[in-house]
C-alpha cells in the first residue's frame, strides 16, 4: 500500500469511527444494564468492507475504546471493560476478512455482529450473572447462560438486522464504495 493509500485509509478510518461514535448516541432503544439498538456499527462495517481486516481491526478497537470512554461505560471492573468494550467492539473487525467476497458488507455485518455477540455473551455469563434471577423482555431467568444469550442477542441481533436493511437499500448506489472500486482510481 502506498503512502497515499495509507493516509487515505487512516483518514477514512478516523472519519468513520467518529461517525460510528456519533451514531451510537442515536439509540432506538436502550436496555437497563447496557446495550442498545442503534446503527453505530454501520460505519465500521463499511470501513472493514473497503479496507480489509488489518485496518478494520484497528478502527474497531479504536471504536471500542471510544465507547468505553465516552458512552458512560456500564462495566463491572477491568474484565468487564475488556470483554464488553475493547474485545466486543474490536471483534467487529472480523468483518474485514470478507472484504473481497461478493456481498462483503452483508457477510461482514453478520460475522462481525456474531463476533461482538460472543464477547458480550461471555461477559454476561461470567460477570453479569450477578443479576440473575432477573427479568428481561418480560421473562424471568435463573440460568446465566440463557439470560446472557437473550439479553445480548436482543439488542445486537436487532441492530444487525437494521444495518442489513440499510445496506440492502443502499447497496446498488453504494456498491463501488463497499468494494473499494473508487480506491483503484485514486
Amino acid at each position: 500500500m502506498t503512502n497515499h493509500m495509507k493516509l487515505r485509509a487512516l483518514t477514512e478510518g478516523a472519519i468513520l469511527v467518529a461517525m460510528a461514535q456519533a451514531l451510537g448516541y442515536l439509540k432506538l432503544f436502550e436496555l437497563p444494564n447496557g446495550g442498545s439498538i442503534s446503527i453505530s456499527m454501520l460505519p465500521i462495517f463499511v470501513y472493514c468492507a473497503r479496507w480489509g481486516w488489518k485496518s478494520g481491526f484497528l478502527a474497531s478497537f479504536a471504536f471500542g475504546i471510544l465507547q468505553l470512554v465516552f458512552d458512560g461505560a456500564y462495566a463491572w471492573g477491568p474484565w468487564s471493560m475488556l470483554l464488553d468494550y475493547i474485545l466486543a467492539f474490536g471483534a467487529l473487525g472480523t468483518a474485514g476478512f470478507f472484504s473481497k467476497v461478493k456481498g462483503n458488507v452483508f457477510v461482514g455485518t453478520v460475522v462481525g455482529s456474531l463476533a461482538r455477540f460472543v464477547f458480550s455473551f461471555i461477559s454476561g455469563v461470567t460477570i453479569y450473572r450477578i443479576y440473575e434471577p432477573t427479568e428481561v423482555l418480560g421473562m424471568t431467568f435463573i440460568n446465566p447462560w440463557l439470560y446472557s444469550f437473550v439479553y445480548n442477542f436482543s439488542y445486537i441481533a436487532v441492530s444487525a438486522v437494521v444495518i442489513l436493511v440499510i445496506f440492502a437499500v443502499a447497496y446498488k448506489p453504494m456498491k463501488k464504495y463497499f468494494y473499494g472500486e473508487d480506491l483503484q482510481k485514486a
